[in-house]
C-alpha cells in the first residue's frame, strides 16, 4: 500500500497535464480564440502564468512520490535519520518563489496598464466614449449620443437608449464608460477577455477592440442578487456604416410618436 501511494503521485499529475493538454479539443477550455489585439496579449500572460504553475505543480508531486517512495522501501529496522532543518533549502524555498512572483509583476505591467490606465489607451480609444453602459439589476442598460453627435458625461436630451444589447464599431478601439445604478456588477465579455467590475458611484472608463465583426457574449461576472444568473446581454460588433445606420433606426424608433402620415392611396 505505501508503494502505490508514492506510484499515485508519480503517476497522477501526469494524467492532469494530459487532461489539460486535450481541453481545448474537448470544449473545456476558454470559449473561443480572444477576439481582440488585447485579448490576445492577456492570453500570453495566462499561459505563462499557467506553464510556471505546470512546472510547479508536477515538481512537488514527483518529490512528495520521491520521498513516499523512499519509505515505502526503506528496511524497517534501519535507523532514521533526524534533522533540524537545513537554511539553505529555506533561502531556496523563499528567494526563488520571490524571484518568480516579481518577475511575473514587472512582465505584466505593460499589458495590465494598456487595459487599466487611461493615459495608455490607444489614440482612439481615448477620445469620447461610443456607449455609457448602466449595470442595475438584472440588466445592462446603453446610452448612445444621437447620430452624428458626441456622447456627453451627462445625460442629454436627445440621448438614445437601449436594453441588453450593445453595438459598436469593429475594426477600431473603441472606449465606453461603465457605471452602476445598484450594486456592484462586473462587466464580463469572455470572447473578448473583458472583465470589469462595475462600482457603484464610480464612472470607469473600458476600452476594447473587436477586429471581426460579429456577436459576442455580455454577462455579470459578479453575484448582484437573485437575478443574477439572468443578467445577460449580446455585443454587436458592426462597421462603422452599419453602426451608425443602427444609431439613425434607434433615434427613428424612439422619437415615433405612433402617427403615420397619411399619403395619396389613404386619401
Amino acid at each position: 500500500m505505501k508503494k502505490f501511494w508514492a506510484l499515485f503521485f508519480f503517476f497522477w499529475p501526469i494524467l492532469a497535464v494530459y487532461v489539460c493538454w486535450i481541453a481545448p479539443s474537448r470544449g473545456w477550455w476558454f470559449p473561443s480564440e480572444a477576439m481582440s489585439p488585447l485579448g490576445k496579449e492577456i492570453d500570453g500572460l495566462f499561459y505563462l502564468i499557467l506553464g510556471i504553475v505546470t512546472i510547479t505543480f508536477v515538481g512537488t508531486q514527483f518529490a512528495l512520490g520521491w520521498v513516499l517512495w523512499r519509505g515505502a522501501v526503506k528496511d524497517e529496522n534501519e535507523k532514521a535519520e533526524f534533522s533540524h532543518g537545513s537554511h539553505s533549502l529555506e533561502l531556496i524555498w523563499t528567494i526563488v518563489p520571490a524571484f518568480i512572483l516579481v518577475f511575473i509583476a514587472l512582465y505584466q505591467m505593460d499589458v495590465w496598464m494598456k487595459f487599466r490606465v487611461q493615459a495608455k489607451f490607444p489614440d482612439e480609444a481615448r477620445s469620447a466614449p461610443v456607449v455609457e453602459v448602466t449595470a442595475r439589476q438584472f440588466e445592462w442598460r446603453m446610452r448612445y449620443p444621437a447620430p452624428g453627435k458626441l456622447l456627453q458625461d451627462s445625460p442629454q436630451p436627445d440621448d438614445l437608449y437601449a436594453v441588453n444589447e450593445m453595438h459598436v464599431p469593429s475594426g477600431r478601439p473603441v472606449r465606453f464608460n461603465l457605471i452602476s445604478d445598484d450594486v456592484q456588477h462586473a462587466f464580463f465579455a469572455p470572447q473578448l477577455r473583458v472583465k470589469q467590475d462595475a462600482v457603484p458611484g464610480l464612472i470607469i472608463p473600458v476600452w476594447f477592440e473587436v477586429p471581426v465583426p460579429g456577436e459576442y457574449d455580455l454577462l455579470c461576472a459578479e453575484l448582484c442578487g437573485w437575478g443574477h444568473y439572468k443578467m445577460r446581454a449580446t455585443i454587436f460588433a458592426e462597421p462603422q456604416d452599419v453602426y451608425e445606420e443602427y444609431l439613425t433606426n434607434l433615434e427613428q424608433e424612439q422619437n415615433f410618436d405612433g402617427v403615420v402620415p397619411e399619403t395619396d392611396e389613404d386619401e
